[in-house]
């Protein structure tokens, strides 16, 4: 039986996702971003979806879920990967110590579409505690479908890496 999670939020059926098959995701919460997370996955329903937890909402520590997130996105194991907590801070500086990860943290559709278009943000980084369900989907569906521009922010991000 499904969840009425996605179904019940306002507008839902206008987030409907474009499905691409070549993407894959990995997901990853605290216990702050849990009944986010679980709402992401749902929505995300005919991708390939990878949960590396939180699986309650018991206190979490957000490291055990970003980093092997990151860790899956940065081997290619996963196309994009998504990450939730509180203000989504933690899982997004723990995210970008890893040198394949770009990871926004995302509170509006236009920051997730800069974020993919000049940034090639390949993990998307959501604040439950200060976007709304609703706003947490359209940015992932932003996010997942926005392509990455190249050209003069190709040169930039290529000199983000430190090696």
């Amino acid at each position: 039986m499904r969840s009425p999670l996605v179904a019940d939020l306002p507008g839902f059926f206008k987030y409907i996702l474009i499905m691409d098959k070549n993407i894959s995701i990995a997901i990853g919460s605290d216990h702050a971003g849990f009944e986010f997370k679980e709402l992401l996955r749902e929505f995300l329903a005919g991708y390939e979806v990878k949960d590396f937890g939180a699986y309650s909402a018991d206190s979490a520590d957000y490291p055990d879920f970003a980093h092997p997130v990151a860790s899956a996105v940065e081997e290619g194991t996963f196309t994009f990967g998504i990450l939730v907590c509180g203000s989504a801070n933690g899982v997004a500086i723990t995210a970008n110590k890893h040198q394949g990860i770009r990871a926004a943290i995302c509170w509006t559709e236009e920051i997730a579409s800069l974020a993919r278009q000049h940034n090639n943000a390949n993990v998307v980084c959501i604040p439950a505690r200060f976007i709304s369900k609703d706003q947490a989907c359209a940015i992932v569906k932003t996010f997942l479908e926005t392509a990455f521009e190249g050209g003069r922010h190709a040169t930039r991000v290529n000199k983000i890496a430190c090696m």
